[in-house]
């Protein structure tokens, strides 16, 4: 059986205005990354990319982008990217992110996540750390996080 939101992904990517309603359509099942307005750039098997603008609603008192928006922004391309990725009879929870804040974040914000290693099938649960870089918009990196992802078979 194919993956239900990378089904969904490909069938609205390439329409006009397809990967914001994608985009709307994960906030709306998790209606927390909402806050954060997060757009789909590029989503497949062990990559997933995201953008958030830099918006006065998730500045801190600096100015720059919160850490928790781009805890949130990492969480929700790691979590989609997971999803995409992992065997169909298997399922996922993060369990715990380890983050560093590399520099201050300004501007619009560009995450990319990849697995540290492949997925797999497995009859007992596994860690499967998710690496996510974000970028600023000269393409530094502004902030990494390693979402330890817990893999385990469905019931």
């Amino acid at each position: 059986m194919a993956n239900q939101v990378l089904s969904i992904y490909a069938k609205l990517a390439d329409k006009p205005c397809g990967k914001w309603m994608f985009s709307k359509l994960i906030c709306f099942k998790a209606p927390y990354f909402s806050s954060i307005k997060p757009r789909i750039v590029e989503l497949r098997a062990n990559h997933g990319e995201a953008t958030i603008a830099h918006r006065r609603s998730i500045t801190n008192h600096i100015g720059t982008v919160h850490a928790i928006a781009l805890c949130n922004l990492a969480e929700f391309i790691g979590g989609l990217t997971c999803d995409v990725s992992i065997p169909a009879s298997m399922r996922w929870i993060p369990k715990g992110m380890t983050v560093e804040y590399l520099k201050k974040a300004t501007g619009t914000m560009h995450a990319i996540a990849m697995p540290e290693f492949a997925p797999h099938e497995s009859t007992e649960g596994y860690a499967l750390p998710f690496n996510v870089v974000v970028n600023n918009a000269t393409g530094e990196a502004v902030f990494k996080a390693t979402i330890d992802m817990w893999v385990s078979p469905k019931r």
